[in-house]
């Protein structure tokens, strides 16, 4: 559904007393990935890493600097591609702070009515649908229509971000942190409206979340990311059960367990991530890598590809063979991966 194409977003940094450009904060550098119909992929790293500019520039919601994203196959805003209302219509965002993303001077019902409004429907159906979709979401139309974004409590107010991203019926939902601030009890409940809500409508997601339970727990595939590069992508039993990078296996490492006896006792990664205006040369996570070695620092790892979505993948020496690390003839073979990715009913049964 979605092919993204060596995307590269750099933000001038600005100083001096002329105001000239300095360097670039490489955001988003160089990433290469599809979303197939019907898959939840999950985008995991550390904050700073590049997710939710991913997100805004896949909703063409800033402009990316090189690259190409294609929807269908079908280019975006060009002269014979979508237009960007066609566009729309096809791909939403649910944002990471549910409060400032609606208008407080709104009533519900109407920020949910406002997209197809503008898209041409008549005020009386839009209105409708807006009901509806308060239905679908867990909210009762009759209590909650007429409330104000102040009135509703954090998963409520997620639930009505959800539904308007609904009302325009798309194909695609980005979510970016859809559950991060929202307690346990209450995640719960909005992650399991997701996965009802990804089967009544047939939809894809591309699923931005720090949270590495809640990914697996939602997720077919995973794509990590360091310092606006992909590091590491697969089926999400497979980064899960064999994870490949070093940088995957110190994030999988640090989730927190309710069991006493396996409290962690050391960091499994230590040192803040490098600075993304003059990131190291080569793998830009050798600073903070136990299996750093000179190839490391001259040559930067890439991604094997073009490799197919259900395969597992890590841009890491190591399982490159003749790649010149002193491990890569130990490490070359990888656990074999998943046959296929599991499908929304598969993941709910």
């Amino acid at each position: 559904m979605l092919t993204v194409t060596n995307l590269k977003k750099h933000f001038p940094v600005r100083g001096g007393m002329l105001h000239r450009t300095q360097g670039h904060v490489k955001a988003v550098d160089g990433l290469s990935f599809v979303v197939l119909k019907g898959e939840t992929l999950g985008v995991v790293g550390e904050s700073g890493c590049g997710k939710s500019t991913l997100a805004r520039l896949l909703m063409h919601l800033m402009t990316h600097d090189a690259g190409e994203v294609l929807f269908d196959g079908e280019t975006i805003g060009g002269v014979r591609g979508l237009t960007m209302k066609q566009f729309r219509r096809a791909m939403q965002m649910v944002f990471q702070d549910s409060s400032s993303s609606l208008n407080p001077r709104l009533p519900v019902a109407e920020s949910i009515a406002y997209g197809p409004r503008v898209h041409g429907t008549p005020a009386a159906a839009a209105r409708k649908l807006a009901r509806e979709l308060l239905s679908k979401v867990g909210l009762d139309p009759d209590l909650f229509a007429q409330r104000y974004p102040h009135e509703l409590s954090g998963g409520q107010k997620q639930r009505v971000n959800i539904a308007r991203a609904l009302a325009l019926e798309p194909r695609l939902l980005i979510l970016d942190e859809a559950v991060s601030a929202l307690d346990k009890s209450v995640e719960a409940q909005v992650l399991n409206l997701l996965r009802q809500l990804k089967r009544h409508f047939n939809l894809t997601y591309v699923f931005i979340s720090h949270d590495l339970d809640v990914v697996r727990y939602l997720s077919d595939r995973v794509l990590v990311m360091y310092l606006g590069e992909i590091v590491e992508i697969g089926p999400v039993e497979d980064i899960y059960g064999a994870p490949k990078h070093p940088y995957t296996r110190a994030l999988l490492d640090s989730r927190l367990s309710f069991d006493p006896a396996e409290r962690v006792q050391e960091a499994p990664l230590t040192g803040d991530p490098p600075n993304p205006i003059d990131p190291p040369s080569g793998c830009r996570f050798r600073t903070r890598c136990p299996m750093a070695e000179s190839v490391c620092a001259d040559t930067s790892p890439r991604l094997p590809g073009p490799a197919a979505p259900e395969v597992h993948v890590a841009a890491c020496h190591v399982y490159v063979a003749g790649s010149g690390h002193s491990q890569a003839g130990r490490f070359a073979v990888a656990p074999p991966p998943s046959k296929t990715l599991r499908s929304a009913s598969a993941m709910a049964a």
